[in-house]
C-alpha cells in the first residue's frame, strides 16, 4: 500500500528526443495542473534542430514545471522529478537536479547504441552513479507495446504513445485526475479512433502501473492554491499579446490588423490573432519582414491599428521602417519577442539582448517608447498600454517580450472587459482646418487623419516635416525643432502610464532595478533576502523609455544599485549614463530565465562588504 506525503511545490522536467512528444506531455501535465487548481509556471525548452538525430545530446527537448500550494513566480531553479525518455535526456538534464531528487527513466532506451550518442561508458541505470537520486527504472517503451497489443495501429505509431504512459505515471505519483487529458485525446484524434484508443489505454496503462507495482511506494499531494476569486485560463506569452491586441483594438473602435512574417518565437502571435476573424481582426504573412511592418503601417494610416510582431533578426530588417513610422507619426505597436543572438543565434532560447535594438536600431534621432512585459499573463495588459499609448501619442511603441515568456505558461485571472476603459483618441474630421502637424499640448501628438477624407488632403513620407503643415522641410532650425518635439512626445509619455512595481523602504544599502522576465525570480530573490534579514528594495520596470519620474528620485538614496539581466548588461548601462551612479550588473547569458540562487548569493553580497 502506498503512503502518501504533502508538499508545498514540486518543480518537474520532462526530456527526451524531439520526437519524444515532451511538449505536449508537459502541456497535458500544465492544463491538469491549472484545473486542479495549483499556481504553476512553465519553461518549455526545445532545440533548434530540424529533426535533430535521435539520441543526440543536441536533440533533446525538455519542459520544466513548478506547481504549487501558494504563489509562484519562476519555473523554478532546481527539478524534484526528472522523467527522462533516453540516455540524452538524463545527461543533459541531470545537473538540473536536486540531491535524492526523483529521477524516472524509459529503461528500454538506454541501448549501447544510444548510451554511446550520449556519451556514456556505461549504463548509468546499472553502474552506481546515481545513487544520490532516487531511481525508477521502468521499461515504458515494452510495457506501452503490451497495453497497445490489441489496437490496430503499426508499431511505430504505439511506440509514439509511451509518452502518455509516462505522463500516467506522474499523474499517480502527484494525485492529479485523468479526464482532463482523457477529453483533450477525444478532441485532438477526433475521427481516429485506433488513436483515441491507443493514446488512452497507454495513459491508463501508466496510472495503473504505478498504482499496482511495488516499485512506487509514495504519491504527493500539492494542495489547492489560494487565489483571489475569479476565472482563470492557463495562457502563454503569445496568447495574452493577442488577446490584449484584439481587446484593445476594440477598445479603440479601430479593426486589427497585424502585417508580420514567420519567425521564432513570435509566430504564435500571427497564428493566434489569425483564428479571430469575426472580431474584425485582419493578418497578412507578407513575403519578408519588411513588406509586414510596411503594409501594418499601411493599415494604421488608414484608420486601423497596425500591428507587427518578429524577433531580433525580423526587427533588424524593419528599422528603416519603423523610422518611417517615427517621421510621420504612425500610430504602430511593434513586437519583439526577444530569443538568444546574435544573427540566427539560438532561435529558441530566451533573452533579453534586443533592449538597445528597442532604444538605437535606428538611423537618426528616432525615439520611441519602450514597454516590456513581466511575466505570460502580464502579456495581455503589457499590450493593451503598448496600443494605447500608440494611438494616444501617434508613435510607434516597442513591446519587449521573450521566449520564455512568449513560450511559458501560468494561470491568467481574466479580467472583466468593462472594467478596462475605452481608447478614445478621435481622428480629424473633415470640415474643419487641418494641419496634420498640429499638436495636442497634452501630449505633442498629432491628429490623424483618415485618407481620403475630403477637406483633410495632406502630404506625409519620409523626409523632414515642416511643423504644422508637414511639407518637406530643409530648414535647419525646423529640424532641430522638430527632433526635439519628438523626443519631448515620447517624455510625455511618462505621465499617462502607472507607476512602476515598488517595494521596500524608499533609501537604504541596496535598490535591486529589474525589467522583464527577470521579475519572477527577482521577486523570489528578494523575499529569500528578506528572510534572512536583508533590507532589500526592489523597483521593476515596465515602461523603460520614459523611464519613471519615481526612479530619478529614488536611485540616489542607496548605496548600491543592482540590476539582474539576461544580456550582457544594457539597462544598467542606460542607468548610469542617465542618473550618473555606479549601478552593477547581475547578467547571465545562457539562453535560460536567471536562477533565483545565484541572484540571492549576489545580494547576499552586497550586506557582506
Amino acid at each position: 500500500m502506498s503512503q502518501s506525503t504533502h508538499l508545498d511545490q514540486v518543480t518537474i522536467r520532462f526530456a527526451g528526443d524531439s520526437g519524444d512528444g515532451m511538449q505536449l506531455t508537459g502541456t497535458q501535465f500544465t492544463n491538469t495542473t491549472a484545473m486542479v487548481g495549483n499556481d504553476l509556471s512553465t519553461l518549455p525548452d526545445y532545440p533548434a534542430e530540424i529533426r535533430a538525430p535521435a539520441g543526440t545530446l543536441f536533440g533533446v527537448s525538455g519542459f520544466q514545471l513548478q506547481f504549487s500550494s501558494h504563489e509562484i513566480h519562476t519555473p523554478g531553479d532546481q527539478v524534484d522529478v526528472l522523467v527522462a525518455m533516453n540516455p540524452a535526456a538524463l545527461k543533459v538534464n541531470l545537473q538540473h537536479l536536486r540531491d535524492n531528487g526523483i529521477i524516472i527513466a524509459n529503461a528500454d532506451a538506454f541501448s549501447l547504441r544510444n548510451l554511446k550518442l550520449a556519451g556514456y561508458e556505461q549504463n548509468p541505470l546499472e553502474d552506481g552513479s546515481l545513487e544520490g537520486f532516487q531511481l525508477f527504472s521502468v521499461p515504458i517503451t515494452r510495457l506501452t507495446r503490451e497495453a497497445l497489443v490489441e489496437v490496430a495501429i503499426s508499431s511505430k505509431d504505439k511506440d509514439r504513445s509511451k509518452n502518455f504512459f509516462a505522463l500516467g505515471i506522474t499523474y499517480w505519483m502527484f494525485s492529479r485526475p485523468l479526464e482532463v487529458t482523457l477529453k483533450w485525446i477525444e478532441e485532438k484524434f477526433a475521427g481516429k479512433p485506433e488513436l483515441i484508443e491507443a493514446n488512452k489505454k497507454a495513459l491508463n496503462a501508466g496510472y495503473s502501473y504505478a498504482l499496482a507495482t511495488e516499485v512506487f511506494t509514495t504519491t504527493y499531494t500539492v494542495e489547492k492554491a489560494k487565489t483571489t476569486p475569479g476565472k482563470y485560463r492557463k495562457i502563454t506569452g503569445n496568447e495574452a499579446v493577442s488577446l490584449g491586441l484584439i481587446v484593445a483594438a476594440e477598445k479603440a473602435g479601430r479593426p486589427l490588423f497585424l502585417g508580420g512574417y514567420p519567425i521564432t518565437p513570435a509566430s504564435d502571435i500571427l497564428h493566434n490573432l489569425a483564428k479571430y476573424r469575426h472580431y474584425d481582426v485582419k493578418t497578412f504573412q507578407a513575403e519578408d519582414e519588411i513588406a509586414g511592418v510596411g503594409s501594418a503601417i499601411g493599415a494604421s494610416y488608414s484608420g486601423a491599428l497596425g500591428v507587427t510582431a518578429s524577433s531580433g533578426p525580423g526587427i533588424a530588417l524593419k528599422s528603416e521602417f519603423i523610422g518611417y513610422a517615427v517621421m510621420t507619426e504612425i500610430p504602430l505597436v511593434v513586437i519583439n519577442v526577444q530569443r538568444g543572438g546574435p544573427s540566427t543565434g539560438l532561435p529558441t532560447k530566451t533573452e533579453q539582448a534586443d533592449l538597445f535594438q528597442a532604444f538605437y536600431g535606428r538611423n537618426g534621432e528616432a525615439p520611441l517608447p519602450i514597454v516590456a512585459a513581466k511575466s505570460p499573463a502580464d502579456c495581455f495588459q503589457t499590450a493593451l498600454e503598448a496600443a494605447h499609448m500608440a494611438i494616444k501619442f501617434a508613435t510607434p511603441v516597442f513591446l519587449l517580450t521573450d521566449g520564455y515568456l512568449a513560450n511559458g505558461a501560468e494561470p491568467w485571472l481574466i479580467p472583466d472587459v468593462a472594467d478596462i476603459p475605452e481608447i478614445k483618441e478621435p481622428l480629424a474630421v473633415s470640415g474643419k482646418e487641418y494641419l496634420p502637424y498640429k499638436r495636442d499640448p497634452k501630449t505633442l501628438a498629432r491628429t490623424m487623419a483618415v485618407p481620403g477624407t475630403e477637406g483633410l488632403e495632406h502630404r506625409l513620407g519620409g523626409l523632414e516635416k515642416e511643423d504644422l503643415t508637414g511639407n518637406v522641410s530643409y530648414d535647419p532650425e525646423n529640424h532641430h525643432n522638430m527632433v526635439r518635439l519628438r523626443q519631448k512626445k515620447v517624455e510625455k509619455v511618462a505621465g499617462f502610464i502607472p507607476p512602476p512595481d515598488f517595494s521596500g523602504e524608499e533609501q537604504g544599502v541596496l535598490l535591486i532595478v529589474s525589467w522583464g522576465s527577470t521579475f519572477g525570480t527577482v521577486f523570489s530573490a528578494v523575499e529569500e533576502a528578506r528572510k534572512q534579514g536583508r533590507q532589500v528594495s526592489w523597483i521593476h520596470l515596465r515602461w523603460i523609455n520614459p523611464l519613471p519620474e519615481m526612479l530619478g528620485k529614488l536611485i540616489h538614496n542607496f548605496k548600491h544599485v543592482l540590476v539582474p539581466e539576461i544580456n550582457a548588461g544594457q539597462l544598467v548601462k542606460i542607468i548610469r549614463a542617465e542618473y550618473l551612479v555606479d549601478a552593477r550588473g547581475f547578467d547571465r547569458v545562457r539562453g535560460l530565465p536567471l536562477q533565483t540562487h545565484e541572484l540571492v548569493e549576489e545580494i547576499s553580497s552586497y550586506f557582506e562588504e
